[in-house]
């Protein structure tokens, strides 16, 4: 793997965009073009849309998983240049800069997108996707697996691409949503017995995102500058500010907003606690300014969320 530097920069929001910029003939079931959507394509049907040497930079709103089964693929995850052979799966965490570089004419296996709000709706004190540590920036993001190990998941995906295009029921969307849990579950085992030492250096201002992430989680309720983040990591605000963006293309305070609308909506939807009392546990002075930012940045009151989150199939 090497360090590189990409320009031109797409912002993938939902899988809409996705096939509009990269994979439009793959459509296989109907998909979300808003939020709470997954989707799995086998590689062989989005290989016709990849453009090997002239595939454009993205940023993708959800988060991503590619199993490879067959043939070989070259990537760009980060600022890294990686190669993945068959019995790899890699993974591309959401607003995380990306680039498909090569995929061989042979390639097999499995593309998975989701988004957030797709897995919330699941279970209650579920594990937050940023928790897992191939979706953490700090961690290599990719897996070597076993022959076992390959037929185990690649049977899960299969299944779960199955049960998302017949699903009618809210409980066959829960079921789909189950399967996913099992797969990162599966996979977050997997990656902690395999994954090696060796493969975990990276570069001083990636690290920096990370332990930045980390605090984020750790104190957004009761620290919401960044000055308060820049005195924890011993640098001034603006060279963090400057390093977010630079490495991620969005500002500190972003990600101190998303984590904090992150945790309300999975209270929204796991728990049936009032907005005043969501208002309270996230540290707000009152409900009414709680309801003024999630508005902000969702276009919809809590309440309205919450509702419309449910009545989803």
């Amino acid at each position: 793997m090497q360090d590189i530097v990409m320009q031109s920069t797409i912002n993938i929001k939902n899988p809409r965009d996705f096939k509009v910029h990269f994979a439009y003939e793959t459509r296989q079931c109907q998909a979300s073009t808003d939020t709470a959507f997954m989707e799995v394509v086998p590689l062989e049907k989005l290989r016709p849309s990849v453009k090997n040497g002239n595939q454009p930079s993205d940023r993708r709103n959800f988060y991503t998983m590619v199993l490879i089964t067959a043939g070989t693929a070259r990537e760009t995850i980060g600022h890294r240049s990686y190669t993945f052979e068959a019995g790899s799966i890699y993974f591309i965490p959401e607003n995380t800069l990306h680039a498909t570089e090569y995929w061989s004419p042979d390639i097999k296996g499995f593309h998975c997108i989701f988004d957030t709000d797709y897995f919330l709706l699941c279970l209650r004190n579920q594990v937050k996707l940023h928790h897992y540590p191939f979706f953490q920036p700090d961690k290599p993001p990719f897996l070597r697996l076993s022959a076992t190990a390959v037929g185990q998941i690649t049977a899960l995906f299969s299944k779960m691409n199955t049960e998302y295009c017949r699903r009618k029921t809210m409980n066959d969307d829960l079921l789909v949503r189950l399967y996913l849990n099992v797969m990162l579950i599966e996979l977050e085992r997997l990656y902690a017995h395999l994954q090696q030492a060796k493969d975990t250096a990276i570069p001083r201002r990636q690290l920096l995102v990370a332990q930045f992430k980390k605090l984020v989680a750790q104190h957004y309720a009761d620290k919401r500058r960044i000055s308060d983040y820049a005195a924890m990591l011993f640098v001034t605000p603006g060279y963090l500010n400057d390093t977010i963006r630079e490495q991620t293309g969005k500002s500190a305070s972003y990600y101190i907003q998303e984590q904090l609308l992150l945790e309300a909506k999975a209270q929204l939807v796991q728990t049936e606690q009032t907005i005043s009392q969501i208002s309270l546990n996230l540290s707000f002075s009152d409900s009414s300014y709680f309801c003024r930012f999630f508005r902000k940045h969702t276009g919809s009151s809590p309440e309205q969320y919450r509702q419309h989150i449910f009545h989803r199939v």
